[in-house]
């Protein structure tokens, strides 16, 4: 059964974020009307100020979840957990949660939300490539070296575009998501120093790849500003997520979409003419 999308309105948490913002781009190209809930939007939303919740929800049909700084961080599951609940009493049936694939700390966070009495779909997707392109990892490509945590492991990295297409589909798509937890990869798998080659090809300069440990990664993390419990949360992350285990590409994509996942190269080309990676 598909869902009728006239007249439906979708809530996007994290509208300003890698994948938000393309969810918002997506849904509105199905003909959706969207709620782009952002701290310092128009629809305002803040997981730290649970006063924000009810209003960015009410008249709602449906809503994507993004939880910051990470669907596996302390207190993320008690968060996602109220919010799911609280949407589900204001009638939002249908959610669709981004998580991580391969993230052992995102699962209590996933069964909130699969307990929460909602219409639920679990968007587990892989590393995205636009981290390279936004975020906190963009300083150190524009400066020519890229210092992470990845070693030589081999990861299927995703375009964000792509898990903004699944994630619309599943809230467009009546009963045939529910219930689902969808596994997302990209094509091809690439270890960081390739991912970061391929990006300097694409932008024609040199930019370097220095794997650390995620411990010497977590304190430069710290030098930086951040907690001594956020520090350890991704100093943990890093350790278990960036271990090979996603080093496997599913069909997940195309199995939603009906084509295959934008390649990894098509990115890093775009990115480039645009000027992303500039010095």
């Amino acid at each position: 059964m598909t869902t009728n999308t006239e007249n439906m309105t979708v809530l996007v948490t994290g509208a300003t974020g890698r994948v938000g913002r393309r969810v918002v781009e997506s849904a509105q190209a199905a003909g959706l009307t969207v709620r782009a809930a952002s701290r310092s939007g128009a629809v305002r939303f803040d997981w730290d100020d649970r006063s924000t919740w009810a209003d960015a929800l009410r008249g709602a049909d449906a809503a994507h979840i993004a939880y910051l700084p990470d669907v596996g961080a302390p207190g993320a599951a008690d968060a996602v957990g109220a919010f799911a609940r609280l949407a589900v009493e204001l009638g939002v049936r249908r959610l669709t949660l981004l998580s991580a694939r391969g993230e052992d700390q995102a699962h209590a966070t996933e069964r909130a939300v699969q307990e929460s009495g909602a219409e639920w779909t679990v968007l587990r997707a892989s590393w995205f490539a636009q981290n390279l392109s936004e975020g906190p990892l963009l300083d150190g490509m524009r400066g020519g070296e890229l210092v992470f945590p990845g070693g030589e492991v081999l990861e299927p990295f995703i375009d964000a575009r792509d898990i903004a297409d699944v994630a619309v589909a599943a809230l467009t798509g009546g009963d045939r998501y529910t219930g689902q937890v969808l596994d997302l990869t990209g094509p091809r798998l690439l270890s960081f120093r390739q991912a970061v080659a391929e990006v300097a090809r694409a932008a024609g300069r040199d930019i370097a790849y220095v794997p650390v440990t995620a411990r010497e990664y977590g304190v430069a993390l710290a030098e930086f500003g951040l907690s001594a419990e956020e520090v350890e949360f991704l100093v943990g992350l890093f350790e278990t997520n960036l271990d090979g285990r996603n080093a496997v590409l599913s069909a997940g994509v195309r199995e939603v979409l009906g084509r295959g996942p934008r390649d990894f190269a098509d990115f890093a080309r775009e990115c480039a003419d645009d000027g992303v990676w500039k010095a």
